[in-house]
């Protein structure tokens, strides 16, 4: 009993199976490239925008003080403790920034710079995209929470098109996790007491 498959019926199946497989690796291929320039927009959208003037803490360099990029987007860091808002001197001054330019201080209070990171317990690394798109829209912390704080410039982004803030967070989850707890803002000196 000859149990092989006709010649005719094997190179068609291998035809079809081929074709298949180069379709299947087509798309992967489109879904590849589409990823990568999401990933370039993301980054040229972070840079462009100014993040890592406030969220990546800023050192002494040679030139004089610059973003700390091994700390890239990190936020205020932990260990750098501010217990209360700056005394501002007389005169016509409403704000005050810390040396590596993470926490801000005026009539709000004090605000520190998240850490944008993946990190899954300091960070970004639970959120979802819609969370994060909604933060920008509402200028709310998770969307929902309390309000985000200057010098954020919510009025602004919370222009950016829905596929700037998609390519914007794809971005931030392709970078370095940090684990670096930033604490929450601490409130104006009149409302303290």
């Amino acid at each position: 009993m000859n149990l092989s498959i006709p010649s005719w019926h094997s190179s068609a199946t291998v035809a079809v199976f081929a074709g298949l497989l180069l379709t299947h690796s087509a798309a992967r291929a489109d879904e590849d490239t589409a990823k990568t320039a999401q990933l370039a927009r993301g980054k040229y959208l972070v840079t462009v925008a100014g993040c890592n003037d406030c969220h990546t803490p800023w050192k002494v360099g040679e030139a004089g003080p610059e973003p700390d990029m091994s700390r890239m987007l990190s936020g205020h860091p932990a260990d750098f403790e501010i217990t209360a808002p700056a005394k501002m001197p007389e005169g016509p001054w409403m704000v005050a920034a810390a040396p590596t330019n993470t926490a801000w201080s005026g009539p709000w209070g004090v605000s520190f710079t998240a850490n944008l990171t993946p990190d899954q317990e300091t960070g970004l690394g639970k959120w979802t995209e819609n969370i994060f798109i909604q933060t920008i829209r509402t200028g709310r912390h998770m969307g929902r929470g309390r309000p985000i704080l200057p010098p954020m410039p919510i009025p602004m982004y919370k222009n950016f098109t829905d596929e700037d803030l998609k390519a914007i967070f794809s971005y931030l989850q392709s970078i370095p996790a940090i684990k670096n707890a930033v604490p929450e803002p601490l409130q104006p000196i009149a409302a303290a007491n």
